[in-house]
């Protein structure tokens, strides 16, 4: 039997839910008559575990025996196996999926022994399921074993009856089936498109947005022939007018996509995948047109979504603090940032960083601790994602991170070490092919600062830079990089005498 790793087998345990976990157990239970073994050890040992340790596994499950490490491997391969198989069964009793292969799976057990009228019989259960599910490939074989079936039997009067209209639904669901596969690409093209730049900033980049929603099959809705396909088409949309930041657009769109979802419930409690992403983008958009009150409602909804897998759980654990924070930078409300944050660092080791994607809160967390004055905390964070490893979803952030580096020494004055900065910031802008307005502007700035002495040259230094940033941000590729960090805000701050947080309190009191 191949050795199975021992942190392969704590992951799988881990990820259980709790009804998983149960359902496995009854199993076990039923299969060595409730007889406790070193399988069901090892099962609770991992589960009791918050952090992997191989040795206080051995010695709960070998309790000062000898241990055998050809055992102990073939003991951990097999838990494996039971434990995904356990999976498949709790699968087959939980997805309508698995109902449909099931009932397929006895069709062809039926058939082979000759009872045509039984399979027939199932045959019905599945298509309809099938139809109503659009699970469109299963289609495709129930279709098939209508003729196949018929032919078996003899019976001539149906195929000669019912082969036009068989045809026509094979026909019909191979255009269904094609149509998704399309939806789906685009979907994923554009993905990948987005996803190389967190920031669209060029031209060029737009425009092959723009050629993607030239394709024929986005011209209008009606031209995606399922559910599932009209999904889709409201995603990309919501997508495109995010990434081009037309946030009214994008507003509509994800309302559009949230109500189709919502639409057919039954496919919702197969998958809430979908829903997951639906909430999310409807929070977001109400956020980038300061509409807070609904910020706030689709924040709670987010949390009543039950979740099916424990990636759902994880997602719907990661966006709402994601949201969240989003929620209290947009409105200064920075101590509600903090007590959020604490709450999530505290979910973040109950789900383990690893799987908790800490990394993609690091921006998150600077603000928070920005805005509730905590520089060194800020620093601390903006430093943990400069640290991380460098990857292409990462590119146009890179010079966001350096600039913001900047700011927060600039703010703790730490004049000695902003002339490295300066130095270094500017050798890594200028290995790439543009510097963007806005950078040029804030590194004139931080150059400039050492040759002012009085606070009303000061003052009018800031004002001057913010009146720059003002018209900069009418400008698409300048204004992306002002959403990450309220930059105006805290220029205003400091021509205004008034705290960063006061400031954006202030600006944001219109928000809805």
């Amino acid at each position: 039997m191949p050795k199975t790793p021992s942190y392969k087998l704590f992951k799988l345990v881990k990820s259980l839910s709790g009804p998983e976990k149960r359902y496995f157990k009854l199993n076990a239970n039923d299969k060595w008559g409730g007889e406790k073994n070193k399988y069901l050890t090892l099962f609770d040992a991992i589960d009791a575990q918050e952090e992997f340790d191989e040795d206080a596994l051995k010695l709960k499950v070998y309790e000062g025996q000898a241990i055998e490490s050809r055992k102990y491997s073939e003991l951990k391969a097999y838990l494996y196996d039971l434990i995904l198989k356990s999976l498949q069964g709790y699968d087959e009793k939980s997805s309508i999926e698995y109902k449909i292969k099931s009932l397929l799976k006895s069709v062809k057990v039926l058939y082979k022994r000759s009872h045509y009228e039984a399979c027939e019989e199932l045959m019905v259960k599945a298509k309809k399921l099938s139809i109503e599910y659009e699970s469109f490939v299963h289609l495709l074989e129930i279709l098939n074993w209508e003729k196949q079936v018929a032919f078996t039997k003899e019976d001539i009067a149906f195929l000669d009856k019912e082969l036009d209209r068989i045809d026509e639904e094979e026909k019909k669901c191979l255009n269904q089936l094609r149509n998704l596969s399309i939806y789906k690409n685009i979907f994923y093209q554009m993905i990948v498109s987005i996803r190389k730049d967190a920031v669209l900033r060029s031209e060029e980049k737009v425009e092959r947005l723009m050629k993607m929603m030239k394709h024929p099959l986005l011209r209008d809705v009606s031209e995606a022939q399922s559910h599932l396909a009209k999904v889709l088409y409201h995603r990309v949309y919501g997508l495109y007018y995010y990434s081009i930041s037309d946030y009214k657009n994008f507003y509509e769109s994800s309302n559009l996509f949230l109500k189709k979802i919502e639409s057919k419930p039954h496919i919702l409690k197969e998958d809430v995948s979908d829903y997951i992403s639906a909430v999310s983008n409807l929070i977001l958009s109400c956020g980038l047109i300061n509409r807070y009150t609904e910020v706030r409602r689709n924040l709670s909804k987010m949390l009543k979504i039950k979740p099916i897998t424990k990636h759902d759980e994880l997602r719907i654990q990661r966006q709402y603090y994601a949201f969240k924070f989003n929620l209290c930078n947009f409105t200064g409300e920075f101590e509600e940032g903090i007590e959020a944050l604490e709450d999530h660092i505290k979910a973040r080791k109950k789900y383990g960083e690893e799987t908790f994607q800490t990394g993609s809160f690091y921006l998150q967390y600077f603000n928070i601790y920005f805005g509730a004055e905590d520089f060194e905390k800020a620093l601390e964070n903006l430093n943990a994602w400069l640290n991380l490893p460098k990857s292409i979803e990462r590119q146009d952030l890179q010079s966001l991170v350096r600039i913001l580096n900047l700011v927060i020494h600039y703010e703790m004055g730490n004049t000695f070490l902003l002339e490295y900065l300066l130095r270094s910031t500017y050798r890594f802008l200028r290995k790439r092919n543009r510097m963007f307005e806005f950078e040029k502007r804030v590194l004139g700035f931080i150059k400039n600062s050492n040759k002012i002495y009085t606070n009303k040259e000061l003052k009018k230094a800031f004002i001057i830079l913010k009146k720059d940033f003002e018209s900069l941000s009418q400008i698409p590729s300048e204004k992306a990089m002002l959403q990450y960090f309220d930059f105006i805000a805290w220029l205003e701050s400091k021509i205004e005498g008034k705290s960063f947080s006061t400031v954006i309190k202030e600006k944001n009191k219109t928000g809805v």
